[in-house]
Formats: structure tokens, sequence, C-alpha cells
């Protein structure tokens, strides 16, 4: 079997640890031990055929064979199986493991394969081909009485199974006459039943999370398609810390060779705010209880009110990009980065973000400790700053890496940090800051207003006194600097949906940036734009769109960052937070409620 690096892969993970396995039921990603860390598996990112960086289980010889991949519903197990042209069938169940023990959450570095013969006689080979260091090394099994142990420097992982461990050392055939249990873990002995175990965290797992799943609010409509980004959603977060990811790969190109090629496995303050946002609609709160609690950290250990957009999924740890010589990249679209040089940018919207997320605390009434004076007192230097720098240069919500400018979604955000800190305040009664905050939010609305529009253009654009059209300004009105039926919000929706629109998907922008004009669209803005449209009336519209969008996620209901305007594929980061809570929030807003559905 060769494997072909593609985007139709599906998520396992467990709030500690990650994997994609694509649709023949290889794992072709999985950073070890957490979801930022020593890319084991790589073959996604290693050329178009890798010869290693995978663990795969396929049936002898080159026959064709037919594969199904599906979640166990409501879960983040998967189900793949496998048919030979001979009828032979074999199916795999994979997931780690995530279930509450002793009181407290079970969620180990570790990876359950459950292999099962289906029907007729299943000759399988399993090729288990970790990389290490970046990369750099492929190490050797060293083979013990029922587990195989790699190492290289700098780490070594186990597979503990039930399996004949010779074959699996020396990859050879052998009939799978019996189910069998791979379970990849740390590198210390398993003292218990292989099959058991495998077993048993099989279903805790299942429990878990059809159990969390339950808890959910969903629309009326388009309940599975929400279930499974909230789920998606929540592996995104780093549980140990409460840092929310981007997405759990790095270096997924945003197109073919633009090398747009970034590492999103860290937490973007603006991102994870909207992961919040969406995980909130739908009644998944704890998720924002510990993001605020990694925001309060990020705050005390930067010591002051300057905050950087991306920090580690661990605060204190270093980002500096650098590029790994020994991965190929994506279908050979190199260069493979790890870190993020985003970590050295002034990006002024991340005080808003901040602000935004905590102010939940204040007002969600579903919340056992509520936000209190400590907490805004916290909160008010961002606001100080915010409101310091509310009108000076910055990189900008999409990171120009060359391009400092006043960005007009950076200076909204910075207004929605004294806007909100005016309503805290209020619900605290502080009715003196209050009011000197609302008198900041005024002033600077009205200044953002006048700055922003272009009569020319009819349009609210993406830089101060320019005529640069972003989508970025279709958040305007969900943000609550202007309304949605203002006239110039509705001109504004108009000209970005035909100066940026391509084959129904939206463009962040259309200008050439630090690397020529983009060639996908940004999946997210056309869900801004779908919002936007809604917003102002054009509802039967948006839902159209909206349905178009989602015929583009891959075979488990997934999305990436980009979408080929062109063809449909997906590129970019996978699977990408911001799509995801797209496909929440703009299912909320257009579906029919329960009592029209009646």
């Amino acid at each position: 079997m060769t494997i072909r690096p593609s985007l139709d892969v599906a998520v396992i993970g467990n709030g500690n640890l990650s994997a994609l396995i694509d649709r023949s039921g290889a794992i072709v990603w999985m950073c070890w031990p957490r979801v930022d860390g020593d890319p084991v598996f790589c073959a996604l990112i290693d050329g178009e055929a890798p010869q290693d960086g995978y663990f795969s289980i396929v049936f002898d010889g080159d026959g064709k064979v037919e594969a199904e991949q599906s979640y166990l519903r409501n879960t983040a197990v998967v189900k793949t199986n496998l048919r030979a042209e001979n009828g032979a069938a074999f199916s795999i169940t994979d997931f780690t493991p995530r279930f509450l023990r002793f009181d407290r959450m079970f969620n180990p570095p570790t990876i359950v394969r459950i292999i099962e013969p289906v029907s007729g006689l299943c000759r399988i080979r399993v090729r288990m081909r970790p990389r290490m260091g970046g990369g750099a090394s492929r190490p050797t099994p060293v083979t013990g009485s029922n587990h195989l142990r790699y190492a290289a420097d700098g780490g070594s992982l186990r597979l503990s199974t039930d399996a004949p461990v010779s074959y699996i050392a020396s990859e050879g055939a052998f009939v799978l006459s019996r189910p069998m249990t791979l379970i990849l873990h740390p590198d210390e002995p398993m003292l218990d039943s292989i099959p058991r175990v495998g077993r048993e965290f099989r279903d805790k797992t299942v429990e878990y999370w059809q159990g969390w799943a339950r808890h959910l609010n969903v629309p009326f409509e388009w309940q599975e398609a929400v279930i499974r980004a909230a789920i998606t959603l929540q592996l995104c977060s780093f549980e140990q810390t409460g840092a929310i990811v981007a997405a759990l790969t790095t270096s997924v190109p945003e197109a073919p060779r633009e090398q747009r090629n970034w590492d999103y496995r860290y937490c973007w303050i603006r991102d994870a705010y909207f992961t919040v946002l969406a995980l909130n609609r739908v009644g998944a709160s704890l998720t924002m209880e510990r993001f605020i609690e990694y925001v309060t950290n990020v705050i005390t250990m930067e010591g002051e009110a300057n905050l950087k957009p991306v920090y580690g999924v661990l605060p204190e740890e270093p980002l500096e990009e650098r590029i790994v010589p020994d991965l190929a990249g994506y279908r050979g679209f190199g260069p493979v980065r790890i870190g993020n040089d985003a970590v050295n940018q002034i990006q002024h919207d991340v005080y808003g973000s901040v602000i935004l997320a905590a102010s939940q605390m204040f007002f969600d009434e579903r919340l056992p400790k509520k936000g209190d004076q400590a907490l805004f007192a916290m909160l008010e230097p961002l606001g100080m700053r915010a409101l310091s720098v509310a009108l000076t240069t910055d990189a900008g919500i999409w990171e120009y890496r060359e391009k400092p400018s006043i960005h007009t979604y950076s200076t909204a955000m910075c207004w929605v940090a004294c806007d909100r800190l005016s309503r805290i305040a209020t619900k605290l009664g502080l009715q003196d800051r209050a009011q000197q905050w609302r008198k900041s939010a005024d002033g600077l609305r009205e200044t953002i207003i006048e700055r922003a529009w272009n009569a020319d253009l009819k349009a609210f654009t993406g830089i101060l006194d320019s005529d640069h059209i972003d989508a970025s300004a279709l958040l305007l009105a969900e943000l609550g600097l202007v309304k949605a039926d203002d006239p110039k919000f509705i001109s504004t929706v108009e000209v970005i949906g035909r100066a940026l629109g391509r084959n129904g998907y939206l463009f962040r922008y259309a200008a050439p940036d630090d690397f020529g004009a983009p060639s996908t669209a940004f999946t997210i803005c056309t869900f801004w734009y779908v919002e936007a449209l809604a917003a102002i009336g054009r509802c039967e519209e948006a839902r159209g769109l909206f349905e178009k969008i989602l015929a583009r996620r891959n075979h488990v209901g997934l999305l990436s960052e980009d979408i080929d305007p062109a063809t449909g594929e997906l590129w970019g980061n996978f699977p990408q937070t911001y799509s995801l809570v797209g496909i929440i929030l703009c299912a909320w807003r257009l579906s029919r409620n329960w009592e029209e559905a009646r």
C-alpha cells in the first residue's frame, strides 16, 4: 500500500494527544507526547508518497481494497472497514482514551487500535514506521515478549499488543484469526491484559463522548454537523493548561506552491475566543472556564498589559520559528515549519479577544464561579493598553509580516475592550468606571466609523483611511460596533461579496500580500459572509451558501482552513478551529427553531 497524503482524514484525540487517520486506516499524523510535540507519525507532510512516518494495517498483496470510514455516533472514536476483492474484510477501531477515573479525567498519551476480522480469511500486514527528532531519525524496534520499543534521542514509546510481535517487527504477513489489540503508549510496562484494557478503554471512551454530546444544546437543523464540529473543537483544547490550539497540524499549505505554510499547534488568543464562543453556544462552558485560567496565567506571567497574539500550550515555552530539513512537506510543497514567528508580531486585537472571552464569566449564570471585581481589576489594564494602541499600526488579523497598518478589525477589537469593560463595570455596580469606559468606547467608535468608511467604495475598509477591501469588516455588526440594519454595513456586505467572492467562496482579501495574491478562499470568511447575509435579511441566500460549504466537508464532516474555489479541494492546516466554529455559529443563526419545525 502506498500512502497518498490528503485531508480526507479523521481525527482522534483526548485533550492531550491527537492523531489523524486516513481513509485506509493509516495513522499519518501524530505528535508525541502531546499536540505540539515531535511528529512521530509525519507522513502527511513528507512528500507525495512517503515511505515511513505512518502506522498502517493493510491486506497483504496489491489487490483492490474498498475502505469505509466513519465515527461511532457522537464520539471521537473512528472505525475503518476494509474489504478485499475476494470478500475478506476486517475493521480497525481507533481512539485515544478519555473518561472519568478516580474522580478525575483519564486522558493519557495513548492510542488504542482494535483489529477485528469481519468475513473471509484476512491476511494482513502491520507497518509501524515512526520517525523521531523532527523526521531525522528512523528508530529500529526492540522486541519484547508482548511489546515493541521505539527509541531515539529525546524520547521513546512502546507498542503493547496481543498480536504476534515478530510479525509486526518484520512487517511480515499473518492471518487475522481473532480480534487483536495494539496500544501505543509511553515506554513503560503494561501490567494488565492487553485485550481487556483495549475493550474497557473503548467502552468507557464511547460512553464518555456520548454522554458529553447528550448535554449539548443543538439547533433543530444540521445537528449532526454541529455535534461533530463541537467534539472536534474539544479535541483542540489542551486540557492540562486550558490552551486551545488553532489546528492540530503544521505546514499544510494554504495553497500549492505558495509557501504559506505555518505551524498552527499553538494558542492564538483570537482564535481561542471564537472557539470559546462556539462551544458556549452549544453549552460546553467548561472549556471557557479553563481558557480563562490559561489567560490568567498568561497575564500573570507577562507581568504587564502587553500581550502576544500567540502562546504555546505551556505559555512559557518559546515558539521561535524554524524550518525542518528532513520533511518534504504536504505533497512535496514545503517548507515544513516548527514554531511560529507570529509570536513576535504586534496584534492589537488580542486585548479585545481576552476581554470578550472573560466577559462571559460575568454574565453567564450557568457558571459555578462568576466574574468578580478581582477579575475586573485584572482586565482593566488590558483595556488601558487597548485604548492607547487602538489607532497605531499592527500586523492585523491576517498577520502581515511586512505591511504594518492601522487595521480596522484591530481598532474595532480595541473598542470592544472598552465597551465590554463598561458593561462589566455596570454589572458589578462600579458606576464611575462604567461611565469612564463608556466615554472612551464612544469616542473611539466615532473615530473608527469615520476613518474606516470609504464613501467612494461605499464600504468599511480593512485599513483606516484606505480602499483595502477585507472580509474582517463583516464582523463589525457582530461585534456591536455598528448595527446590522445600518445602511453602511449593508452596503459593506454587498461590496465585500462582489469583490472577494469566488464561485460562492470568500477570500480574506484580493490584494497581493507578502507572498503574492492569494489563490484559495479562507473558509471562516465564507462563514462570516453567511452570517452577515442572514443579519441583513438575505436568509435564503445565506442558507444556500451554508449548505454549499457543508458539502465541502470531508467524508467524516471536518474542514481545513482553506478551499480551492475552482475545485472545492481542502487546503491548509487541519482540522481548523475557525472553520468548525463557523459551522456551529451559522447553524444556530440559520436553523428553524424547534417550534417552527413541528
